[in-house]
């Protein structure tokens, strides 16, 4: 079969090259893909979120399955303009529809999901411009930090952790006011839970599901979860506290709840689903919901899976995951995120990238690249993810950052205490 994959980033580079592998897998094309992907299948040069050059695509390569990866094309529909378009139709795409994916796109209307289908998570209320004078009120019911939310899709900025009241009331007034544009016309508040967060994926088609390995990610710039949020450091797989207890505690308390609540609501929803999740005391709280896979908790979840991955994909398309099998391996897997200087601030791409062929024993996804003639240069915030594997974390990490201290490109930055709380 021909698949199209959509997106640049790591988490698109680590699906071609498990994919890659799959005997059922003709060729794989890219769009817009990266330095890495180009070595797997073939770049397409155009956006995800351009549907008229993603129909075009599919219909020039004869496309027979499409893989959604980042999230912005899910939440505006891109599903849909499949199903509507008479030469679109009887393609899959593997990502949710429009209805389905606001369980990412609104906060606001995940969180009604989960109030109304009695799945454990934080107390919140959404403010809009018509009560935002309710605020400072409903601030005081709660201990700080304060978690405000930007409803829609904020390119990873629009959560805020804030200690002070006051400075909670002025950040929910400015994200009313334009701050995210559109995406926070509506402003989610809600308490802040205190754990160790938590990474849980399943691939369904609808109906039934199957487990991904779980993962942790770390978010903040700097050593010890300090300094600014960005869209992920490092990552790694299995995590010590997801055993067999908590996770059937995720399983029945959580997932179960929310493929039932999907049907329920008459929600079709056929692609991954990404549970942010936190512990709390041993309890399993949604945090968040994600219609995709996650990055960089692809680069470690995904070199986990031993079975042919295609398959399940193809189980998605069918209609029949159930008969499907997966394969877990239980080796410890971890990715060390080399990102551009001043990110997640401004900072500049085209920096030459040195010592990628010095490398051993790590898979270099890349993130942030392109090519420029026989040159890689850096491309994005997040540029290349190190990922390596173990008898145990500590010994995957050793690999992973023995390999990124080979890698140089000016401004080069990777935080160098990854899995340090577990």
């Amino acid at each position: 079969m021909n698949i199209l994959i959509l997106g640049s980033g790591g988490r698109e580079h680590a699906l071609t090259w498990k994919l890659a592998q799959s005997k059922k897998v003709k060729k794989i094309f890219i769009a817009p893909g990266n330095a890495g992907t180009l070595n797997l299948g073939t770049n397409l040069n155009f956006s995800p979120g351009n549907f008229v050059d993603v129909k075009n695509a599919v219909l020039t390569n004869k496309i027979d399955i499409v893989i959604v990866g980042p999230e912005a094309p899910l939440v505006d529909g891109i599903h849909d303009f499949f199903l509507k378009d008479k030469a679109l139709v009887n393609i899959p795409v593997i990502g949710p529809d429009k209805s389905a994916a606001r369980l990412e796109g609104s906060k606001d209307f995940a969180k009604e999901f989960l109030i109304r289908h009695k799945i454990p998570t934080a107390a919140y209320k959404t403010f809009d411009l018509t009560n935002v004078k309710e605020v400072p009120a409903f601030l005081k019911t709660l201990s700080p930090p304060y978690v405000i939310k930007a409803d829609g899709l904020a390119a990873g900025k629009g959560v805020l952790i804030i200690d002070d009241v006051l400075e909670a009331e002025r950040e929910t007034t400015a994200i009313l006011n334009g701050k995210f544009g559109s995406a926070g016309d509506k402003v989610v508040i809600e308490e802040f839970l205190k754990g160790i967060e938590l990474s849980v994926f399943i691939i369904t088609d609808g109906t039934s599901y199957k487990l991904l390995p779980e993962a942790k990610d770390y978010k903040r710039i700097g050593v010890g979860d300090t300094g600014l949020n960005t869209g992920g450091m490092g990552a790694v797989s299995p995590v010590s506290f997801a055993d067999n207890i908590f996770m059937e505690k995720v399983k029945f308390r959580i997932i179960d709840p929310t493929m039932k609540g999907l049907a329920d609501d008459g929600i079709v929803y056929k692609g991954f689903i990404f549970f942010g999740l936190i512990n709390v005391g041993g309890d399993p709280f949604v945090i968040e919901y994600n219609a995709r896979l996650g990055d960089p908790e692809s680069e470690v979840i995904i070199p986990r899976i031993k079975s042919d991955l295609f398959d399940l994909i193809e189980g998605v398309a069918k209609g029949d995951l159930s008969a499907r099998e997966i394969e877990i391996d239980n080796k410890f897997v971890t990715t060390v995120m080399l990102v551009s200087g001043g990110y997640p601030g401004d900072y500049e791409n085209g920096k030459q990238i040195q010592g990628l062929d010095l490398t051993k024993e790590s898979l270099l996804f890349h993130a942030g690249t392109n090519r420029d003639g026989d040159t890689v240069v850096t491309s994005g915030g997040r540029v290349l993810a190190v990922t390596s594997s173990g008898a145990t974390m500590k010994e995957a990490l050793e690999i992973s950052y023995r390999n990124a201290a080979l890698i140089a490109y000016d401004g080069i930055n990777y935080r160098h205490d990854i899995g340090f709380d577990l």
